[in-house]
């Protein structure tokens, strides 16, 4: 499954490591104001998001593929 993730936060989203560790997988770079980033998660799952804002150190996504229910 695709997830895009479009940034119109107005602010830099570093990807937080575990979006990787947990499965899915794409680009580590930041997201730039206006851009969009795809991951690519398991087959058989759905994305889980979580934003934290930080104030001045910025913003942090990360992205966990979660099972369907069968």
């Amino acid at each position: 499954m695709k997830f895009i993730y479009y940034n119109d936060t107005g602010r830099r989203v570093t990807v937080h490591p575990a979006t990787f560790s947990h499965g899915c997988i794409g680009s580590r770079e930041v997201i730039k104001p206006l851009e969009q980033r795809e991951f690519v998660l398991p087959e058989g799952t759905f994305p889980w998001v979580k934003m934290w804002d930080y104030g001045t150190s910025g913003l942090s996504i990360l992205i966990s593929p979660m099972q369907e229910d069968e």
